[in-house]
């Protein structure tokens, strides 16, 4: 068997493999929601200021 093939062998098994670290993934997910949820609450109300004063300026209000 040649060193293609096996490389190829073990790529296709790879794929395969449903086992992941979900624990880890689990993590990761809570930790983004956390991260975007802090993020959101500081720059929300700016950010919603910014865009009341550019609707403004585009209607002329």
């Amino acid at each position: 068997m040649s060193l293609t093939t096996q490389l190829y062998n073990r790529f296709r098994a790879g794929l395969h493999d449903d086992r992941g670290d979900v624990p880890g993934w689990v993590l990761i997910t809570l930790m983004t929601a956390g991260l975007v949820m802090i993020i959101w609450g500081l720059a929300g109300p700016a950010l919603s200021g910014i865009f009341e004063q550019a609707i403004n300026r585009v209607s002329g209000i």
